[in-house]
């Protein structure tokens, strides 16, 4: 959850390719069913509980407006689904 916190950061920062490299690292490490464990061990290995609505909506608010600030560029303001919600 963190880490997704910290790619929605990386985008309404305006770092956008840092945040879409790290969005990207993060998506390898769910498992096969997509879940993602509460650490991350070292060599990649999941570690921990499956906390899912945490991570999931953290993976959500990151992925949708890292594609709003790639489409419509760094510190754009819109009204895609949730953005009076993320942006408070």
């Amino acid at each position: 959850m963190c880490t997704f916190w910290y790619v929605d950061a990386l985008a309404r920062s305006g770092r956008l390719d840092e945040a879409r490299l790290t969005f990207e690292k993060m998506l390898t490490y769910g498992n096969h069913l997509g879940l993602y464990a509460e650490e991350i061990g070292p060599t990649g290995e999941q570690l921990g509980n499956f906390p899912q609505a945490f991570s999931h909506l953290a993976l959500i608010t990151a992925a949708m407006n890292l594609d709003y600030q790639l489409d419509h560029g760094v510190g754009a303001v819109g009204a895609f689904p949730g953005e009076r919600w993320l942006a408070r």
